[in-house]
């Protein structure tokens, strides 16, 4: 993507009403006036939805489709990447839809204690490198801070085209004694996995499944 198309977007972003760029400073500093209050935002209670690291958005745009009954927030640091959703969603009137440009080591810092009910990480970079064990979405201080702001009943839901994700998460969740509700290999060869997992593909799991990679899924819950 070129400087100026980036540079485009960015300025696109600033007008999306459904799009929200708080500064750093403002998130460490907890003045973030929209966490504990993000019910406000959308202007009802219906339980809240997270896709972390959403890229263009469309595992967001795919679950806010099918349930109108609750709300969803791509996250990503990269805003010229989900303004593709955000104009998406903006132009086809989804109204239970926002993005939020920050990092998500700063998840806790911008949401309150229960006040999210389901978390999706899809398709993230597996830091395969030992030294890059910190970066992995799946690692324990990542699932400290889920835990931190997820309800009580609230699940995660891992989908990766990475066998190396998968086998480290599971292994995780299986020393802290995590309770894993779903795990499958190889999604689109064993039967099983939900439908929102199978029929919602984002870009690069279509280049994925041509390359014939299998993708993998797991849902669990942090006690």
């Amino acid at each position: 993507m070129g400087s100026k198309n980036k540079l485009k977007r960015f300025k696109e972003n600033e007008t999306f009403r459904n799009v929200i760029q708080p500064a750093r400073d403002e998130v460490i500093s907890g003045s973030f006036s929209l966490k504990g209050n993000w019910a406000s935002y959308f202007g009802n209670t219906n339980p809240i939805v997270l896709e972390l690291g959403c890229g263009k958005g469309e595992y967001t745009l795919g679950l806010a489709k099918r349930n109108p009954e609750k709300n969803f927030i791509g996250i990503d640091i990269k805003g010229a990447r989900f303004w593709r959703g955000a104009k998406t969603a903006l132009d086809t009137f989804l109204n239970n839809v926002a993005f939020l440009r920050t990092q998500i080591s700063l998840i806790d810092h911008v949401f309150a204690q229960d006040e999210v009910s389901e978390i999706w990480i899809t398709f993230p970079d597996p830091q395969i490198k030992f030294k890059r064990t910190k970066h992995r979405l799946t690692n324990i201080d990542f699932l400290k801070k889920y835990a931190s702001v997820l309800k009580k009943e609230g699940v995660i839901h891992l989908k990766t085209d990475s066998e190396f994700m998968h086998g480290y998460t599971l292994g995780v969740l299986q020393g802290l004694g995590f309770e894993i509700l779903y795990s499958n290999h190889d999604i689109y060869k064993n039967e099983g996995s939900p439908n929102e997992v199978l029929e919602i593909q984002t870009y690069y799991e279509n280049q994925y499944l041509e390359q014939g990679k299998p993708i993998t899924y797991t849902k669990f819950k942090i006690r």
